[in-house]
């Protein structure tokens, strides 16, 4: 589910600024941007987040924002500047090219800053961006529930939409039944008037095998056995996106049964509906966790 969640926590001299933004998507993937002074703390952040999230792409970005009087806890790698520098020199040179190497070009090196190393420095500072994190992840979920319950009313619409379609389905399946057995005992009685002979007792089993054919009963129950199942795993407060997919597949396989048995075109018709409802849940499924 897509959502944005923003938050800050601060001291004196000092602001950390955590953004999070999701994507759908089927698994968990979380990319973080971190401050240098996070560097150590990535897998610390993923784990927060997936214990706030289940699924979706989720992009992390930590910042700190420091006071012109604090101490930025960052310093100059002076061996990789003169490196870098040096590079740059010799790049010039194999190209002869004409313009001077400037700090500007020495700031797309990343590798002349680094952390300060100071432990109290950084626990500090890892507090302040957890705590901004945290609050980032309530504003984003927030925000995933709001579009969670406009997803849930939709899909019980459509759930509602396929029990009503199932429930035509039976009544005219057992409406057809008597009519195929009127249907194939006129055919026989015109067979019968050629002088051919015909076991009673085998024509009454082909006529019980018709009807059990005919006859989507069964296949009915269990679909509405997985439309009560759906619709209880949207209200049970829980994560249920993987149980949602699993009950939509059950649901396409019982139509595809019903659809076998199917040889009227009202009752084709029906599965026909049922199914691309199935298939517009199903992709609404990708959005939920």
């Amino acid at each position: 589910m897509t959502g944005y969640g923003r938050g800050e926590a601060g001291k004196a001299g000092v602001i950390a600024t955590a953004e999070v933004r999701g994507v759908n998507s089927r698994f968990l993937e979380v990319i973080t941007k971190l401050a240098p002074a996070l560097a150590l703390r990535e897998s610390a952040v993923k784990e927060i987040v997936r214990s706030k999230v289940s699924r979706g792409k989720v992009s992390v970005s930590i910042s700190f924002e420091y006071e012109s009087e604090a101490e930025i806890p960052i310093r100059i790698n002076t061996g990789a500047a003169k490196a870098c520098y040096k590079l740059l020199g010799e790049l010039q040179k194999t190209l002869k090219l004409k313009e001077k190497v400037s700090l500007a070009h020495l700031l797309k090196f990343s590798e002349i800053f680094e952390p300060v190393e100071s432990h109290e420095s950084d626990e500090g500072e890892w507090k302040l961006a957890e705590r901004a994190l945290l609050k980032a992840l309530e504003d984003f979920n927030t925000m995933r529930q709001k579009e969670g319950a406009e997803l849930m009313r939709d899909l019980r619409q459509r759930i509602l939409s396929l029990s009503q379609g199932i429930d035509t389905i039976e009544r005219s399946s057992k409406d057809r039944i008597p009519e195929e057995r009127s249907r194939l005992q006129q055919r026989l009685q015109e067979i019968l008037q050629n002088k051919f002979s015909i076991d009673a007792n085998r024509l009454e089993l082909e006529i019980v095998l018709l009807a059990d054919k005919l006859d989507v009963t069964e296949e009915c129950v269990r679909f509405r056995s997985h439309n009560k199942f759906f619709l209880e795993a949207l209200t049970n407060g829980e994560a249920a996106g993987r149980k949602l997919n699993f009950l939509v597949q059950e649901m396409n396989r019982e139509a595809n049964t019903i659809g076998s048995k199917s040889d009227n075109a009202e009752m084709t018709h029906v599965v026909v509906h049922v199914k691309e409802e199935l298939e517009k849940i199903r992709e609404q499924l990708q959005n939920v966790e």
